[in-house]
């Protein structure tokens, strides 16, 4: 029996998932603490992240703790989590995915097509933006910032006619009636990592990642790899509205990716590609592969090196 500290952001979805990684331990025998922490992500609300240092600024401080060892493993949505984590941190587990898809969410609508010409509809990430708006053109897209409940709020506050959310967390939280209707992938590509909760801890500490082996999910790792793989090659965790999402079945990894111009003057590009992976090296080859071929079709489409290079995110 070991004890363990948890680092957590203190909203109540990251503490929701703090809490699930501390029951899981515990049950094995372990005794468990959690940290909460403000990140500087979650204090600064007026400005897109991309702005002001991208969702690295969601994990800073939690990293921090685990540097100076008052915590030993922090608990992250994963699409939240950069490309490329620091020197001295590494990734030491993927738990099985929730549902991967985005929510759409409205207190009149009750789908994407029910909306009336020029309503307004809140999302936080400029892949969500992209996507919407090959969808509906006639929208107006508006900036939504703030934890999950805050969002919430103000969609019960009539700011908007509906938002868009990542599903996983309103199931977690015991929230899914607020869910009207879900985007299927074919429609509207998850991001890199959605719905998955990966376990980050110093590089050195073998003892923490003996202990996390238990509640790894290989095909989600597989799977999040290969997603991830597609977004550190396009240019990192948040400086394009990319999309990614990735099944495994029989050890043949199906990959779909996705770029979009917010602006909407190049058309949205997407790209299909499977293969055989049976380890994480593989599965980083493919999304290799299927982001060279996406920047490709961008560049064919129109596009110039500059809109790769230049559209910058917001937090998914």
């Amino acid at each position: 029996m070991q004890h363990f500290t948890i680092a957590t952001r203190e909203s109540r979805l990251a503490m929701w998932q703090a809490e699930h990684v501390q029951t899981l331990l515990s049950a094995k025998g372990h005794q468990v603490s959690l940290l909460g922490m403000t990140t500087l992500g979650d204090q600064i609300l007026d400005r897109a992240l991309s702005q002001v240092g991208g969702k690295g600024l969601f994990v800073k401080e939690l990293e921090v703790a685990l540097e100076e060892k008052r915590a030993d493993l922090a608990v992250h949505s994963l699409k939240d989590v950069p490309m490329e984590l620091p020197e001295g941190f590494s990734l030491a587990c993927v738990m099985e995915r929730e549902d991967p898809r985005d929510a759409f969410v409205s207190n009149k609508y009750a789908n994407l097509d029910a909306l009336p010409q020029g309503a307004v509809v809140g999302t936080s990430s400029l892949r969500r933006v992209a996507l919407l708006r090959a969808l509906r053109p006639d929208l107006r897209i508006e900036p939504l910032r703030g934890n999950l409940d805050t969002r919430l709020r103000k969609l019960d506050e009539g700011q908007y006619d509906a938002i868009v959310l990542a599903a996983a967390g309103l199931k977690r939280l015991g929230l899914a009636t607020r869910i009207r209707a879900v985007f299927e992938p074919s429609v509207m590509l998850p991001a890199a990592g959605q719905g998955a909760l990966g376990i980050e801890v110093c590089a050195d500490r073998t003892d923490v990642v003996a202990a996390l082996a238990p509640f790894v999910h290989q095909t989600s790792w597989l799977a999040v790899a290969a997603e991830r793989a597609v977004s550190r090659a396009m240019g990192g965790s948040c400086s394009m509205p990319l999309a990614a999402y990735a099944t495994l079945s029989d050890n043949v990894l199906t990959m779909d990716a996705a770029w979009g111009d917010p602006d909407g003057h190049l058309p949205l590009v997407r790209v299909h590609l499977a293969g055989p992976v049976t380890d994480l090296a593989s599965a980083a080859d493919l999304g290799q592969r299927v982001a060279e071929t996406l920047r490709n079709e961008v560049l064919a489409q129109g596009g110039t090196l500059a809109h790769l290079a230049a559209a910058t995110a917001q937090p998914d």
